[in-house]
């Protein structure tokens, strides 16, 4: 939540991702948030993204983080490994420190 929005409920990005986790609008459906603006609700429909993306990618948090950042199916299709992308990168890079310094 740090990274995604700097725990501002009423953020929204550029892609169209919303509030705290910021969820975007197929990902929240999929995972049966019916207002993403909740911050309930989208917090519970973040995390349960995040716990499918850890269960997709077994002992490999950099390439949930990485999923969370580009999709799953970016990380797929580049072979299992973080994509090429400059922002995921720095995405993967900034979660890690931030897990690294609260754990």
């Amino acid at each position: 939540i740090q990274t995604e929005s700097a725990y501002r409920p009423d953020a929204i990005s550029s892609a169209g991702a919303v509030c705290l986790m910021q969820l975007m609008p197929a990902t929240a459906s999929r995972f049966g948030v019916m207002d993403s603006n909740n911050p309930e609700q989208n917090i519970d429909g973040g995390t349960r993204y995040l716990r499918y993306l850890l269960n997709l990618f077994p002992n490999s948090l950099d390439l949930a983080i990485a999923a969370y950042n580009a999709g799953e199916n970016s990380v797929l299709r580049h072979n299992n490994s973080i994509p090429p992308y400059p922002e995921t990168q720095n995405y993967v890079r900034q979660v890690l420190a931030l897990y690294k310094q609260k754990s």
